[in-house]
């Protein structure tokens, strides 16, 4: 029996502003509707968010959905 396995790509981003599971919560949910992305880790303590998906992300779409989260895209860590 064989299984196909995908590659994941994982990134890790620097976040600011994150103070708080809420924090965590809202960056999470705006970061993973974006197209490819499989999950995503916040932590409000290092302010890193993990984000998994299938090919590489437009930081700009990252960018947009941190802001829409009302937090700030420092880049990636």
């Amino acid at each position: 029996m064989t299984a196909e396995t995908k590659t994941e790509l994982t990134t890790v981003y620097q976040v600011k502003g994150m103070t708080c599971g809420h924090c965590e919560g809202a960056v999470s949910s705006e970061i993973s509707e974006i197209a490819g992305v499989s999950s995503v880790t916040a932590v409000a303590a290092t302010g890193q968010v993990t984000v998994a998906s299938e090919a590489p992300l437009d930081e700009a779409e990252v960018r947009a959905a941190v802001d829409e989260a009302g937090y700030e895209l420092v880049g990636q860590a």
